[in-house]
């Protein structure tokens, strides 16, 4: 059985809307690594098409790592999307609490620079 985050994922993957808004709560707060705060489920709702009617598209979402400890849920992830005519790749991660199968609470961190190996000096 899906994870709750597992489930909101692949609700994003599926491009669906309503299938979006079933996986989250009445009274949900999601919260975009962008920056925006969307409160409940209608709003979660009015996002998502939003996103996908500006054209917004899914390519992959990949959780790499999940940690699911009683009502948290922890993942790390891979996204690869096209908004605005723009395809981006970036790693992130999300910190979430469910209750009964539906996402309550849910926080997005993105990677903001180019991951490389350390070797004595910083880039910049």
């Amino acid at each position: 059985m899906a994870s709750s985050l597992e489930s909101y994922v692949a609700a994003w993957v599926a491009q669906d809307s309503e299938l979006i808004a079933s996986a989250v709560a009445l009274d949900c707060v999601i919260t975009e690594c962008y920056g925006p705060v969307y409160r409940g489920r209608d709003t979660v709702r009015r996002w998502a098409g939003a996103w996908f009617g500006a054209g917004g598209t899914i390519h992959r979402w990949e959780i790499t790592d999940l940690i699911v400890a009683g009502d948290r849920e922890v993942a790390q992830w891979t996204f690869e999307c096209t908004f605005g005519g723009v395809r981006s790749t970036f790693d992130g991660a999300t910190v979430a609490h469910a209750a009964d199968g539906l996402i309550t609470n849910l926080r997005e961190y993105q990677t903001t620079a180019e991951l490389y190996d350390w070797d004595g000096t910083w880039r910049e």
